[in-house]
């Protein structure tokens, strides 16, 4: 079994080919990214792909073609991205192995590269 960088849960995926079959231009996928913001240090980004963009790792999942950031890679590995609802908002979410804190409005987070000695020794176990 090939290890993915990240995943997405039922409701993610279902969510993502809703917004790409609404779409009024050819959306091929999403990219995920990181960028530094906030008061944690770092939030997630995500973006509609039109063309795949070269370098990008590429996952597909669910039917979803994700691609990811080259410089998001090892703060992404093992993510699973959701979507979930609530009266008050809708939105994606990361459970990300590799973040250690968040600011108290939720709109950053800390995050640590993945540790590859852990991820290979897992693999290995498997």
């Amino acid at each position: 079994m090939a290890f993915k960088i990240m995943s997405l849960s039922d409701a993610a995926a279902a969510r993502i080919n809703e917004i790409i079959e609404d779409s009024e231009k050819p959306v091929i996928g999403v990219r995920v990214g990181v960028k530094n913001a906030g008061c944690a240090g770092m939030a997630y980004t995500l973006d509609y792909v039109t063309e795949p963009v070269a370098g990008d790792d590429h996952v597909s999942d669910k039917g979803v073609e994700v691609y990811v950031e080259p410089k998001a890679t090892m703060f992404l590995l093992g993510t699973v991205m959701d979507y979930a609802e609530s009266k008050m908002s809708a939105g994606f979410t990361f459970r990300n192995p590799n973040q250690t804190g968040e600011c108290g409005c939720g709109e950053s987070v800390q995050l640590k590269p993945a540790d590859l000695k852990a991820i290979a020794e897992a693999r290995a176990s498997a």
